[in-house]
């Protein structure tokens, strides 16, 4: 069983998938983690040497990887992971993919707070921040809303995620 947590950034998807995996007694990926690793530098250092082009593509490449490798995990996702090279269609393909849909008010107290690690983010205001949020969210949405499954970002959901996997 391959489950792919997708969501936009903050929403919670390497949280959760910690939780899940633990439960699940299945191996957790974090894909940023694993590109970053493969690339052996931090997300900001590849976007600010070779721009989000590149990231994008070492992002594919390391999510075949581990698809291809592993039999089965739990991976939390980059924000945009599903957005680019038909990626979403080929998680579909591969396991589960499960929307972790935050609110918009919450996703924005959270960034606000992590937008020096973020290097899409990192130099907008608050007020550019909230507007980046609503445009990325709207943008991104029709990838998300391929998902498998969908659950709103609360412990309650997590159980019934747990609940529809094994139902499935």
């Amino acid at each position: 069983m391959k489950i792919f947590l997708i969501g936009f950034m903050g929403s919670g998807k390497t949280h959760w998938g910690r939780l899940l995996s633990d439960k699940l007694g299945m191996r957790f990926f974090d894909l940023d983690e694993q590109v970053t690793e493969h690339a052996g530098m931090s997300i900001p250092e590849i976007f600010e040497a070779d721009g989000e082009e590149q990231f994008r593509l070492l992002e594919k490449e390391v999510l075949h990887i581990l698809t291809e490798s592993h039999d089965s995990f739990v991976m939390a996702c980059g924000g945009g992971s599903p957005c680019y090279f038909n990626n979403i269609e080929y998680m579909n393909q591969s396991g589960t993919t499960v929307w972790i849909n935050a609110p918009l008010e919450t996703l924005f107290e959270r960034l606000v707070k992590e937008k020096d690690k973020r290097p899409l983010i990192k130099e907008l205001s608050d007020e550019q921040l909230k507007g980046f949020i609503s445009k990325k969210f709207s943008d991104r949405r029709i990838y998300y809303e391929q998902a498998r499954l969908t659950v709103d970002e609360t412990p309650v959901e997590l159980q019934r995620l747990i609940d529809k996997i094994f139902h499935a």
